[in-house]
């Protein structure tokens, strides 16, 4: 057998890991779904459209996925708007700290979400870090509300996802040139404009791409919204939880999940899109 007959044979171990943990329990999910949940609240094994049907005509489902789609909207731009100009200044710097300061911008990834979400609590509580700041400089007389509501959550998720988005903008940005950059200021162009007119469109397909990530780790949160909601703030991602052990509604929990999953795969497939219709 020749080596390029031989070269698909090194798929065979990737595919039989990703047969075993994601296609299987993908497939047990959807058999789960068309189980029904019975008076007494026991599972009862069947072949039935009756709990979908249940589900999505419940108006709760829909007011899930809107909570779920604007809070994913609005980290994401936050998460964007904060991870671009870094991205961009981790990418031109000549520093000789350039590698520490990268490892610096993704360090939140190697430390556990649910110890980032305490620590959130502790800055942003009653009593936090924010309130104590701002009740010292007189600024307000009584203490914000910045956990346990919407504000909080968003601004978990929006620290969260940030360093995914940065490491998307990296690598991305390997389709800025900078010689079309140094033509445009030749010709008279301000920094700002260049900006505007050279920088930022050849960057679009990066954007693009770290703004379809951020918002479908955002969609799939579940700790973040758990803790920093503290019970107030409803999503997708909770309600699954919730069926799946405070209801024991497994049938409900697998067409949540697999509902979500098709929204999640829809998102990333557009994402991809747009992005490859930028780079031409």
């Amino acid at each position: 057998m020749s080596a390029t007959r031989r070269l698909p044979l090194l798929l065979i171990p990737a595919g039989l890991f990703v047969l075993a943990i994601y296609a299987w329990p993908t497939l047990l999910l959807l058999r789960n779904a068309f189980n029904e949940v019975g008076p007494t609240g026991a599972l009862v094994e069947a072949w039935s459209l009756k709990t979908a049907a249940d589900t999505f005509a419940d108006g709760f489902t829909f007011e899930l996925t809107w909570n779920s789609l604007w809070l994913s909207l609005v980290a994401t731009a936050i998460a964007l708007a904060l991870a671009y100009p870094l991205s961009l200044f981790l990418f031109r710097t000549t520093s000789r700290w350039r590698s520490i300061l990268a490892v610096i911008a993704i360090l939140p990834m190697l430390i556990s979400g649910v110890v980032r979400v305490f620590g959130w609590l502790a800055i942003l509580g009653d009593r936090g870090l924010v309130n104590g700041l701002l009740q010292w400089l007189g600024l307000i007389s009584a203490p914000l509300k910045l956990v346990f509501n919407w504000t909080g959550v968003t601004i978990g998720l929006a620290e969260s996802i940030m360093p995914y988005m940065i490491l998307a903008l990296l690598a991305g940005f390997g389709q800025l040139d900078r010689t079309l950059e140094e033509a445009s200021r030749s010709l008279g162009a301000s920094p700002f404009r260049t900006f505007l007119r050279v920088t930022l469109p050849l960057s679009l397909p990066a954007i693009v791409l770290a703004a379809g990530l951020g918002f479908v780790l955002s969609m799939s949160a579940y700790i973040t919204p758990k803790l920093l909601g503290g019970g107030r703030v409803f999503v997708l991602a909770t309600e699954i939880f919730e069926q799946a052990t405070t209801n024991t509604n497994w049938p409900a929990a697998a067409v949540l999940a697999l509902y979500t999953l098709v929204l999640l795969l829809v998102l990333l497939a557009f994402s991809n899109l747009l992005a490859r219709r930028l780079r031409r």
